[in-house]
């Protein structure tokens, strides 16, 4: 919760400030206009370099009285105004502090009184000193360790690594700050350690980092836990750093308008009529019959099935009543990189939001919604992570039937993943689109174009959201990686068709079949063994 005692106390603090620069400013030009001038001499040599008379001097001094003079006259107006402006922020700063008097009284009891000691009452509040009583294991937070070169993670990220090198910049910056700070804790001590000897008092180098230890408490900071060994010392040293987190702040306050905003779904399809079938009932009943401010663009690859989808559109249109939809068709090699730049491009209405869709892909009237609020122009790109169904019928092989559609939409382990690898479903604006210089042209098939195109976003001044959604699903399908791919589009076809059967334990029951199922046999046979009555 925000603490309304913070800008009072800050607003007092800068007419504290004030007030002591306008005193400055009152002696330095004190110093300034009485002090003499530079140029000044006792005695001044006359024409030819002989000495004057005394009329010059009477009028030399004359003169330099009027200066004077003149500089004393300035000098009190200069000083009138200072002191009415010393005497304005007085008044200002009494009435501030009679406000903060009134409007703390009743929060000081609960909030601290400034920022540093609400930070110091965050280390109390953290699992640093003392533990905490917790209600299971699955409560703890857990520390991750690193050296200064590697990272040992239990949150794995985007690259799967369990250990990686710091890749991130802030990440790197971050644990080198913290290396340095632990130096400075041991090298410059605020006061003689209790037993601590002249050997001990060597200067520690970052080469004598060894190890270190942290975690984050989402509320309240991080804590760090740094272990140093210099060569030749028995003993190691061992610093505890916390990072807390400070008071909510206020950044911005916007109204959005998100339900006016078009948005133009693409998407590029070959073949798959049925899976196009299927993508259509869902685009009936979430666009049409409840958004109604969607324009669809399907852009076709090939004559064969062409016929069969023009078919499926057009019944859609017919029964709901639909003409917001655009069909283009291309006699060429599908690529998916194609598809979508041609699709784009399709649209002669201005600038437009535009949602890069699969036909596998399942979505709800919120994510629509969620697509506008979360992509501006010349701003921000979105990019959901879907989650990603898997193979129905290994996920409900012990039913006879697999379930409707409706009910496998389950954000479960056993059901699917977040398909945290895949950068192809997105919203952007088509001007962001063209700017950016859309997709790499020259990539055939399967993969690949996507990252490029988000990694294009990544390098320019555009902010990329990345996040996952609940709204938006890929749905099984049988993955077929062909052998015209090149090496690198192959590998990752078969990573994701690997990814996308089912859970490891599924995976597990499948491959270790054989072995469960003869334990079951040995259990059966010697239940039936123990039920036959003695002889």
């Amino acid at each position: 919760m925000p603490r309304r005692g913070l800008p009072l106390q800050a607003r007092t603090r800068w007419l504290l400030l004030g007030v002591s620069l306008l005193l400055s400013l009152v002696l330095l030009t004190y110093l300034l206009e009485c002090a003499p001038p530079p140029d000044s001499s006792p005695a001044l040599p006359g024409p030819a370099g002989e000495l004057v008379g005394k009329e010059y001097y009477q009028a030399l001094l004359q003169e330099q009285e009027e200066r004077y003079q003149n500089r004393a006259a300035s000098l009190k107006r200069q000083i009138g105004q200072l002191k009415q402006e010393l005497q304005d922020m007085s008044e200002k700063l009494k009435a501030l502090q009679d406000k903060k008097g009134l409007a703390g009284g009743g929060a000081r009891e609960q909030e601290p009184n400034d920022l540093l000691e609400y930070l110091h009452s965050q280390i109390d509040k953290a699992e640093v000193g003392t533990g905490a009583r917790l209600a299971s294991e699955y409560a703890v937070v857990p520390f991750e360790s690193f050296t200064a070169t590697k990272v040992y993670q239990l949150e794995t990220g985007l690259t799967r690594h369990p250990e990686e090198k710091p890749v991130r910049k802030d990440r790197r910056d971050e644990l080198s700050e913290v290396i340095e700070a632990g130096l400075e804790v041991i090298n410059n001590p605020e006061e003689e350690e209790e037993g601590q000897d002249e050997e001990q008092r060597l200067t520690y180098t970052d080469v004598d980092f060894v190890e270190g230890l942290y975690r984050t408490e989402r509320d309240k900071g991080t804590q760090y836990e740094l272990f140093y060994h210099k060569e030749g010392v028995t003993g190691f040293r061992q610093v505890t750093l916390f990072r807390p987190f400070g008071p909510l702040m206020r950044v911005r306050s916007s109204t959005l308008e998100a339900t006016g905003t078009v948005l133009n779904i693409i998407v590029p399809l070959a073949g798959r009529t049925e899976a196009f079938a299927q993508f259509m009932r869902n685009f009936r009943d979430v666009c049409i019959l409840q958004d109604r401010l969607v324009h669809l663009t399907v852009v076709y690859f090939g004559q064969e099935g062409l016929t069969e989808v023009k078919i499926i559109l057009e019944t859609v249109a017919s029964e709901a009543s639909f003409s917001n939809y655009t069909l283009v068709p291309v006699d060429e090699e599908f690529s998916r990189g194609r598809g979508l730049d041609i699709g784009a491009r399709a649209w002669k209405k201005g600038d437009v939001l535009m949602f890069f869709c699969d036909v596998d892909i399942y979505f709800t009237a919120e994510f629509l919604n969620t697509c506008r609020l979360n992509a501006r122009p010349n701003k921000r790109v979105f990019y959901p992570v879907v989650f990603s169904l898997y193979n129905p019928a290994i996920v409900y092989g012990n039913l006879e039937i697999a379930p409707p559609m409706e009910q496998q939409l389950a954000h479960k382990k056993d059901a699917g993943f977040w398909r945290d690898f895949g950068f192809g479903m997105t919203c952007q604006y088509r001007t962001d689109f063209l700017n950016i210089g859309g997709f790499d042209l020259e990539v055939k098939g399967w993969g690949v174009e996507d990252v490029h195109l988000y990694r294009k976003y990544l390098h320019s001044d555009l902010i990329a959201v990345r996040t996952p959604v609940a709204g938006l699903f890929h749905l099984w399908h049988e993955k077929q990686c062909a052998d015209e791919l090149t090496p690198e589009q192959y590998r990752m076809c078969i990573q994701s068709k690997a990814m996308n059967e089912a859970s490891h334990s599924h995976l597990g029951m499948l491959v270790f079949r054989e072995e469960i199922e003869s334990h079951l046999r040995k259990q059966a046979f010697q239940t039936h063994s123990n039920s036959k009555p003695a002889e």
